[in-house]
């Protein structure tokens, strides 16, 4: 096949491919507006009112409002199936994945009976491409250790989020001070093992963590959603404000060869090696911390095999914090 004919098989797949995708983005979400889908699609506005064009031809039931409200929708008779699945999508969906999340939320039995049930609907090809990654991908998402038991007031708090149930509660802030609270319970999110509650509180959505949660009374009211809320940006954004909202400690040390790959994976993503020694292997890191009292704790615990490059009042306090320690420990001995 020559290179030319290639490219326009690769250019009619891409299409194929994007009809799609458009197909589902509408049967899924609705009303779109023609720049929605191409920013979702990443093609140009004229691009997408050219694909409505070829599927209306097609006979796709596809049709556009102007004005305002208006947009691209399909009939809302209309349904596509799931055809025409490619090998790399098909493993997306079945790679294994740790089930512990959908047992805390009730759903690991109907999630095991939903692969039974996609996996029974592949063509034979598929089946042989699934056994093969779910034996050589697995992603756990859970910390090595968690407890074992539901969080506290667990039952309460689904049955609030799911019901939009007004809930009385008490609760301990990070500070250590107890408060009490009226919420509107939005969503329950994990994240690195823990469970949090989004909330509505005076009309501004905060994150609980469920831990601390010493009491959870559901109240017989409900309350009504914000119409435009979307967990998944919202918590894309909290996640982007919770790291801007650090204070950077910015520090470089001198770091033993046996301590290296310990130092990296404490700060993962936020170090840079500015130099390594040859001849005695140790390596000059700069790290961003959260705070000074982190860095101070990094340094202590390294103990005789880091050294502080900078800056200069990191290794005075260490020094300092060691002294403290040693008169508190020798005065111990004592007793």
């Amino acid at each position: 096949m020559s290179l030319k004919k290639m490219s326009v098989q690769n250019e009619g797949e891409m299409r194929a491919d994007r009809l799609l995708a458009m197909l589902l983005l509408l049967q899924t979400r609705g009303k779109l507006t023609a720049q929605r889908l191409a920013e979702e699609l990443e093609v140009s506005r004229r691009t997408i009112l050219r694909d409505v064009d070829a599927l209306s031809i097609a006979g796709v039931p596809i049709y556009t409002d102007s004005g305002h409200g208006g947009g691209i929708a399909l009939d809302e008779h209309y349904r596509t199936q799931l055809t025409g699945l490619h090998t790399p999508e098909v493993q997306a969906l079945f790679v294994a994945e740790n089930s512990t999340v959908l047992r805390d939320v009730g759903l690991q039995d109907a999630a095991q009976q939903l692969t039974l049930k996609l996996l029974a609907a592949l063509p034979a090809a598929h089946r042989l491409s699934v056994e093969h990654v779910r034996q050589r991908l697995l992603i756990d998402s859970t910390w090595w250790w968690r407890d074992s038991e539901p969080p506290p007031f667990w039952d309460d708090l689904q049955q609030a989020v799911y019901e939009d149930r007004v809930i009385e509660c008490v609760y301990e802030r990070y500070a250590g001070d107890i408060v009490e609270r009226t919420l509107e319970p939005y969503s329950l999110i994990h994240k690195a093992s823990h469970w949090y509650l989004v909330a509505r509180r005076d009309g501004d959505f905060r994150i609980y963590r469920i831990v601390r949660f010493h009491d959870v009374r559901l109240s017989e009211h409900h309350f009504s959603r914000v119409p435009d809320f979307d967990l998944p940006h919202f918590w894309e954004v909290h996640l982007q404000e919770f790291v801007d909202s650090f204070a950077q400690y910015h520090c470089t040390l001198r770091v033993h060869p046996d301590r290296i790959a310990f130092v990296k994976g404490l700060a993962p993503g936020r170090w840079q090696e500015v130099a390594a020694d040859d001849e005695s292997g140790w390596a000059t890191l700069q790290l961003v911390m959260d705070s000074p009292l982190l860095a101070k704790m990094l340094v202590f615990g390294l103990g005789t095999d880091v050294d502080v490059v900078a800056p200069a009042e990191l290794a005075a306090e260490v020094l300092s914090a060691a002294r403290t320690t040693v008169r508190h420990f020798e005065k111990r001995a004592e007793l």
